[in-house]
């Protein structure tokens, strides 16, 4: 099974099961400051698992593309991937554990659906700790479905429990499902969750029973939703018996183009499947180029940079480059590569371009922003490079043939100068880096990164916190002003928001000034002043636009949407399609100040403001 028939198939099934296809949204989650990337495919519905109504109804079904950076430096091996694909259904107050549970048996077994023999399942669930019971509910609904005792495994919290989002708020245990994909149990009492490597997680239902007050206690909840994710990616895997993710027809044709772009290929005797260290950069390559061009391709894609998502990009962008190098040297003189990721990237355009069209829409971005990072590192080398022929010298005097750790870190910190070419190049002389000492100065500059980015992104709109939920206001105020001010043209292009300040990239060609600026912050006191009331309503999409709601450009919207209106006809300031939540008036904001307006990258303003 391809994984465009995965997809299609399991739209197919919720669909025929009551359910309303929704659009996937965004990598890079507008107003939730918590996280740089959509990390699952539940995270752009939190405020419906929190309470708010969705536009088309209590039953959805969609695909969501994901990032997740987290196990990065694991990439490489059989399973780990940044960018990954996630099936998922979800019921807002509808059908619970035992119909969720019936729907994804029916799935996974039912031969018109995936086949799997029920023989080759396993099943987690919630162990029960002090105050929350056993999940014995799930347990007896799995048993109805056939699934025998010895193949049921009680976890801990930290294996089959999910949320709250926030502090507080909704929560529940999950029940997870896995393949088999041994030949002989490493026991008598094999199953998930031994340890063993037998097992591979494939779906996982979440079960939002409970609500987490501030005393840290879980009341059970009136509203119960289930929230199910399946990864495309590792469920294709698995139904072609394959070993490895990288191993499927998802990244053929991507290896392939490593292949012939390299040099590392049949032509040269060579080829993916030769050599182990070679094929980890292959699979390494594979993945963050197809990250990359995800993140560059998306509606409010951001550029490399040394900030938040763009740092993350870069990241990914450079670690190819580095990889590549790998694999282009014996094939050329020195290595050099110049425009190696973008005919990679074209490929992953080509594949990817039916279920994500704006991959297509956003192509030369793509490929013009890849060549542009790869073009700048390949600068910050050759820089990197003479620093380390000015410290030779001094360095070959060591008669241990050391170069210190925190030499080589500063070459990493100051010239972005990655740890395994400093290896590479004092190995060239017959030296060792002290790993060490790099790995504790390493250490100590993720600890101080961590402190700063906790204190950047704080707050949000996951826990709906008051001053968050003013911001989001504040912004749609902000985007009118900006438009009223400077043009029609201008289109949003990201927000972020924190309990402290909102932040707002929107497409203009030049720097604003400052009678501009004066005049936007005076434009949204008024409003404020007004204390206008802000109210919704749900409609299809193209009714939105001809009532004239500002709709973003190149997002994907469900048929029916919510649109927030924020002043009273006749005197409507501002009509914009969104998710919510708002403040119920506009006179509960306080003062607006900007604080910044600065580049954010070619054509595109950010400005930084307050409430006070």
């Amino acid at each position: 099974m391809t994984a465009n028939e995965l997809r299609s198939k399991y739209i197919e099934f919720f669909v025929s099961k009551g359910h309303v296809q929704i659009q996937g949204k965004s990598l890079l989650p507008e107003n939730d400051p918590t996280v740089l990337f959509t990390t699952a495919g539940m995270h752009p519905l939190v405020p419906y698992l929190l309470g708010e109504k969705h536009p088309a109804g209590d039953r959805l079904v969609n695909y969501q593309k994901c990032i997740r950076t987290g196990d990065i430096d694991s990439v490489g091996d059989p399973s780990h991937l940044t960018f990954f694909e996630m099936l998922g259904n979800w019921s807002l107050g509808d059908y619970f554990k035992e119909g969720a549970i019936e729907m994804s048996f029916e799935f996974l077994t039912s031969p018109h659906w995936l086949g799997i023999p029920v023989e080759k399942l396993g099943i987690t669930v919630f162990e029960g700790e002090e105050g929350i019971p056993r999940d014995d509910e799930s347990v007896e609904a799995w048993k109805k479905m056939g699934i025998s005792e010895n193949r049921i495994a009680y976890l801990p919290r930290e294996d089959n429990w999910w949320g709250p989002a926030g502090t507080t708020g909704p929560c529940g245990p999950d029940t997870e499902m896995f393949y088999y994909i041994g030949d002989t149990p490493c026991k008598p009492d094999c199953k998930p969750g031994c340890g063993c490597g037998k097992w591979l997680e494939i779906w996982n239902d979440v079960f939002m029973q409970y609500n987490k007050t501030k005393e840290g206690i879980y009341e059970p909840l009136a509203r119960k939703c289930v929230d199910t994710g399946m990864g495309i990616e590792r469920t294709v895997t698995v139904l072609n018996g394959k070993d490895s993710v990288y191993n499927t027809e998802i990244f053929a044709p991507i290896i392939k183009s490593i292949e012939d772009t390299s040099g590392y290929n049949a032509a040269n005797g060579e080829g993916y499947g030769s050599n182990e260290e070679k094929d980890r950069s292959v699979r390494i390559i594979a993945d963050h180029v197809r990250s990359a061009a995800f993140i560059l391709g998306d509606p409010r894609a951001v550029s490399p940079s040394n900030v938040g998502a763009g740092y993350v990009l870069r990241r990914l962008i450079r670690r190819a480059v580095r990889h590549g190098r790998k694999l282009l040297k014996g094939h050329n003189e020195d290595g050099k590569i110049i425009h190696f990721l973008s005919p990679i990237a074209n490929v992953i355009v080509d594949q990817f371009k039916g279920p994500y069209p704006e991959l297509t829409e956003n192509r030369a971005f793509i490929t013009g922003e890849l060549d542009r990072e790869e073009e700048k590192f390949m600068e910050t080398l050759q820089k990197g490079e003479r620093e380390f022929e000015k410290l030779l010298p001094g360095l070959l005097k060591d008669p241990r043939k050391i170069m210190s750790g925190r030499l080589a870190f500063k070459l990493y910190d100051t010239y972005g100068f990655p740890i395994e070419l400093t290896e590479e190049l004092a190995g060239e002389h017959g030296m060792k880096v002290s790993r060490e000492e790099f790995d504790e100065a390493f250490k100590k500059h993720q600890e101080l990164s961590r402190s700063q980015s906790g204190q950047v992104f704080k707050g949000g709109l996951v826990d709906q916190g008051k001053m968050a939920v003013s911001y989001h206001t504040a912004t749609h105020l902000l985007h009118r002003a900006l438009k009223n001010t400077l043009g029609e043209h201008i289109a949003q292009k990201g927000s972020n928001i924190t309990a402290e300040r909102l932040r707002f990239d929107f497409t203009h060609p030049s720097p604003m000034t400052a009678q501009e600026i004066k005049k936007v912050e005076d434009i949204v006191n008024e409003q404020i002043q007004k204390d206008h009331p802000v109210s919704f309503e749900t409609m299809s999409i193209d009714d939105a636009k001809a009532s004239g709601a500002i709709a973003l450009f190149g997002e994907k919207y469900e048929s029916r949407v919510k649109v927030y209106t924020i002043g009273k006809a006749p005197a409507v300031f501002s009509r914009e399609v969104c998710g919510g939540p708002h403040v119920e008036h506009t006179g509960v904001l306080g003062k607006f100040s900007i604080q910044k307006e600065q580049s954010s990258s070619a054509g595109v303003r950010r400005i930084r403001a307050v409430l006070e």
